[in-house]
């Protein structure tokens, strides 16, 4: 086996965290996964080296932009709330944090997930997203804000815009 598909079988359960993470639905990930494994390895020739964890995700985050716009255009279907009085401490937080997770801008989630859960650096996020540095941190101080006050019980502000 050749030293980048090696590669990209390492990168194989990074990627399926990251995916499962940003799309909230264990199938819709490892579709996500699949199809990004496919074009990587589709363009093989199209990598001129560097740093092969940004290409994949770029690809993935790529190809979930794709999905939602796809999903947007179909009708939405509201999951029915498991609220279980009876769930321990560590269930209910891990709730609290997916709906605040759920409630987060896409661009939001997909930096707070790539820097928090990934462990990625601005700058690998500011490439992988196409957008500058600066707005990577723009979006993450503003996503960390939004999980906090969600998690915290406050309504989250809106900035008055004159």
């Amino acid at each position: 086996m050749s030293a980048f598909r090696q590669s990209v079988e390492a990168m194989i359960p990074a990627l399926r965290r990251y995916a499962r993470a940003l799309a909230r639905d264990m199938d819709a990930a490892d579709d996500l996964v699949q199809d990004t494994l496919v074009r990587a390895l589709r363009s093989e020739r199209l990598f001129l080296g560097g740093d092969i964890r940004s290409w994949l995700y770029t690809i993935l985050t790529n190809l979930n932009k794709n999905r939602r716009r796809s999903l947007a255009r179909r009708p939405h279907f509201m999951p029915l709330q498991d609220d279980n009085p009876d769930a321990s401490g560590t269930e209910a937080e891990g709730r609290d944090i997916e709906r605040a997770l759920a409630t987060l801008v896409e661009e939001q989630r997909a930096v707070l997930l790539l820097v928090v859960l990934e462990g990625m650096s601005y700058r690998e996020v500011a490439d992988i997203q196409g957008v500058p540095i600066g707005t990577v941190m723009s979006r993450l101080a503003r996503a960390r804000a939004h999980v906090r006050a969600v998690i915290e019980g406050e309504r989250p502000t809106l900035r008055r815009v004159k």
